[in-house]
């Protein structure tokens, strides 16, 4: 009896081959393919799954979800992985996986495949949300296969293997990196960026300019907040507003974030696997997004939410790089950041000029600013003589200290 399968495809080299390969198998393949934002010629993608011998392609418009339901929720905890990743190719894989799972339990469909490799992090994104939505899947994953290793050592194999059966392909052996685009990050990886030292050529960015080709006039912005949604956004140098469509809002904010060289970084990574890895990464629209949440929240947050907030995100964000998005444990993080988000009401004007992010003011009718009492003009409902007692109290504990080196 034919198994039926699906599979994970995006239409590049690698899944090219590995459809192929599963159809010589025995397999009968439906291919896969979410549009998460990447550019990407999809009905071409179709067509040449259809035309390697997939018995139906699904393409799965996925962007607004992508944007509302896991872009946003991950900006509006702080997330970053090891400080300085806001993510981006590890919150896709969950919703890519998970709308998987939907489509093979409602066509009973038992086998799922997918092209990442054992060393990357890809595999645990989309194996542990195939296994926890269902139980009894079984995971095809060529790249783990000792048949399939044997037959490819590489992307010369790859290569030959596409040509001896007439798939069409763009890659060549000359191809220096790997890319993967959605609408939060484009990132790059392998190939000549696994030398450390080696400065990415100029011509590698795909969102961003570099700050030297970015204008020299400062592009001017007001991001409007209600409970921690951005619903605005105004332009005023060019007098633009996009409002009440969380899409069109980010992709508006990728476009002028790209234009003024936000959001590149440049880093040395820990793997999931145990390995490190280098990765580069251009997140415009989430790195002005970021800035603007980080901003705000100081304005119209109590100082013990803040740090507990700070406490969490570097968990949280490791247990979306980790492939964790369904897991119980970030489950309730998540929930208890939405508490936070009932205050992140107002909004923030920022700047964007040659890579930065240059916050210029916010208000919120949140605020827990009070100008009487902070200002050193006036008194306010503060008696200044309370804070003798209160460096009294505090020294208390730090006395039989004096004599400990």
């Amino acid at each position: 009896m034919t198994q039926k399968l699906l599979l994970a495809y995006s239409g590049g080299l690698d899944t090219s081959v590995i459809l192929k390969w599963l159809i010589s198998k025995g397999y009968e393949v439906t291919a896969f393919i979410a549009d998460v934002g990447q550019d990407e010629d999809f009905k071409q993608a179709k067509a040449k799954a259809l035309a390697i011998g997939a018995k139906e392609v699904i393409i799965a418009d996925c962007k607004e979800e992508f944007v509302s339901d896991y872009i946003i929720p991950a900006l509006q905890t702080g997330a970053l992985y090891e400080n300085r990743y806001l993510l981006g190719t590890s919150l896709a894989r969950p919703l890519i996986a998970k709308k998987m799972a939907d489509y093979a339990l409602t066509h009973n469909i038992k086998y799922l495949a997918h092209g990442a490799t054992g060393k990357g992090n890809d595999q645990i994104r989309f194996e542990l949300v195939f296994l926890q939505f269902i139980p009894d899947v079984t995971i095809i994953a060529p790249w783990k296969e000792a048949e399939f290793l044997e037959k490819f050592t590489g992307r010369t194999d790859l290569l030959n293997y596409a040509k001896d059966n007439n798939i069409p392909v763009t890659s060549t052996l000359a191809k220096p990196y790997s890319i993967d685009e959605n609408l939060m990050h484009t990132s790059y990886e392998a190939g000549i960026l696994e030398d450390p030292e080696l400065t990415p050529p100029d011509d590698m960015y795909k969102k961003t300019l570099s700050p030297m080709e970015a204008p020299d006039e400062m592009l001017t912005l007001t991001i409007e907040f209600n409970k921690g949604i951005p619903l605005k956004v105004t332009d005023h140098n060019n007098k633009q507003t996009i409002e009440h469509n969380l899409l069109a809002i980010f992709s508006y904010l990728n476009e002028v974030g790209g234009k003024n060289a936000i959001g590149r970084i440049d880093i040395v990574e820990s793997r999931f696997v145990g390995m490190k890895s280098r990765g580069i990464y251009e997140t415009p629209g989430g790195t002005i997004l970021h800035k603007a949440y980080q901003d705000l929240e100081t304005m119209v947050l109590d100082r013990e939410v803040i740090l507990l907030r700070a406490i969490n995100a570097p968990k949280i964000g490791q247990l979306i790089y980790n492939g964790f998005w369904f897991s119980p444990e970030m489950q309730m993080l998540m929930q208890a950041n939405q508490v936070s988000q009932k205050s992140i009401n107002g909004s923030v004007k920022l700047g964007l000029y040659k890579g930065n992010v240059i916050i210029l003011g916010r208000n919120s009718p949140n605020s827990l600013y009070d100008h009487d009492i902070a200002s050193m003009d006036k008194l306010g409902n503060y008696d200044q003589t309370d804070a003798k007692g209160f460096i009294k109290l505090n020294a208390l504990r730090l006395k039989p200290q004096k004599f400990i080196n």
